[in-house]
């Protein structure tokens, strides 16, 4: 991850797709870090609703470039009003039902 300047916005896509656990809580701590340090917005884009969740307070969730719903991440997260984040949240394994 590198920056230049003092960007107002930054554009995170899939920053810890493909990295273990641990890397990616260090990358998720950085980001963070950046961000609250320089002041500046985040746009996080990721398919890991776990991360999503842990990392995000607002979530747009998208389906061929459209958007479908958008609200804070709990709000939206535990009780979705359009047919197509439900069946998103109902894809993601559960340890709950193995």
């Amino acid at each position: 991850m590198g920056l230049m300047g003092t960007p107002r916005l930054i554009i995170a896509d899939e920053p810890t797709t493909a990295l273990d656990v641990t890397v990616q809580r260090e990358v998720l701590r950085v980001l963070r870090d950046v961000v609250c340090d320089r002041g500046a917005g985040a746009l996080f884009i990721s398919h890991n609703l776990a991360v999503v969740r842990y990392v995000c307070d607002d979530i747009a969730v998208m389906r061929h470039g459209r958007l479908l719903e958008a609200g804070p991440v709990q709000e939206v997260l535990t009780a979705p009003g359009h047919p197509c984040t439900r069946t998103l949240l109902d894809a993601v394994p559960s340890l709950a039902h193995a």
